[in-house]
């Protein structure tokens, strides 16, 4: 991971940044095929759209962190934040042909040991 600073939100779009690459070169890997990344409307933004090898389309949040002080990555899901990302595919659904469903996935990346631990999670809306 390249150098950043020590604190503040530069250091989060670095590290934000870096782990939303982690997880689009794992997806690649495995046969996703990466569709938009970073899109937004009103109510807020995907981090990565991606199809799965079977063709579902899936709605992910990737969550990265440094270190253990608020928790495993996997934490910030929320029900709020839940909420918003099925929010979020509605949107999706409606801009991109309504009869069309999706999966909403979260890849956490953990980098507290210095190399990143990458958990994925599929389905969490089921």
């Amino acid at each position: 991971m390249e150098s950043t600073p020590q604190s503040g939100p530069r250091r989060n779009q670095v590290v934000g940044r870096y782990g939303e690459d982690t997880a689009v070169t794992y997806l690649e890997r495995r046969g996703f095929r990466i569709l938009e990344r970073n899109w937004r409307c009103r109510d807020g933004e995907v981090d990565i759209v991606a199809s799965d090898p079977d063709g579902t389309v899936c709605l992910i949040e990737v969550k990265t962190r440094t270190g253990r002080a608020f928790g495993h990555a996997l934490e910030a899901i929320t029900p709020r934040k839940l909420a918003r990302m099925r929010t979020l595919a509605g949107r999706w659904r409606a801009e991109h042909g309504a009869g069309r469903g999706v999966r909403l996935d979260v890849i956490a990346i953990d980098l507290a040991t210095g190399r990143p631990e990458l958990t994925h999670l599929t389905g969490i809306d089921q």
